[in-house]
């Protein structure tokens, strides 16, 4: 029986492995990083992405817990939406929707000042001059300035936001508070003010 060569079987290991090396580092050089946006820009807006959104986010908004819900997240056959709630006089309960769009939770510091790790899930309107946030319930319960799991971002400030139940009476018939503005709910206006880089 002959011995074996060890030292041969080093080389061969040794250039084998180096061999991966060289290719792997080659791929990763050679590899287009708008391919690779691209492809998460995809699965972010897949269809079980947007159904995991949907389920998270879907519902009605308010950004006091003493006002009527004033914002309503839904998937509708277009995608995720956004519809705001209209007055009395407007001759109906909810404005036209709105795309929302999955937003990457690495992106979550552009509009909140909590750390990616906290959050659940993050949607906004492509223009985003509203993003919504879900904070997990574990850092609502150690940060005293939260109250709710939702952040919302609208115009350029953030706050906290709280999800209520939906309600299909006009903005100006809920109130109830003669201290409250009427004439205010109901009437928060978002209007484009350009698309920020996500």
């Amino acid at each position: 029986m002959k011995p074996l060569n060890l030292s041969k079987i080093y080389s061969t290991v040794l250039l084998s492995g180096v061999a991966l090396l060289v290719t792997a580092c080659d791929k990763s050089e050679t590899a287009d990083p708008a391919v690779s946006a691209d492809t998460a820009a995809e699965t972010l807006n897949s269809e079980q992405s947007i159904k995991h959104h949907a389920d998270m986010f879907s519902g009605c908004y308010t950004v006091s817990k003493d006002e009527p819900p004033q914002i309503k997240v839904s998937q509708q056959t277009q995608g995720l939406v956004m519809q705001m709630k209209e007055p009395k006089s407007a001759n109906r309960v909810w404005d036209d929707p709105e795309p929302l769009e999955p937003i990457a939770i690495d992106k979550v510091s552009k509009y909140f000042s909590v750390d990616e790790k906290n959050v659940e899930g993050v949607i906004g309107r492509p223009d985003r001059v509203f993003v919504v946030a879900q904070v997990k319930q574990a850092y609502v319960n150690i940060d005293p300035t939260l109250d709710s799991p939702y952040l919302g971002y609208i115009l350029q400030g953030s706050n906290t936001i709280y999800k209520v139940e939906c309600d299909d009476t006009p903005a100006d018939e809920l109130i109830e508070n003669p201290h409250q503005n009427e004439e205010g709910v109901g009437n928060i206006v978002i209007k484009p003010a350009g698309k920020v880089e996500s």
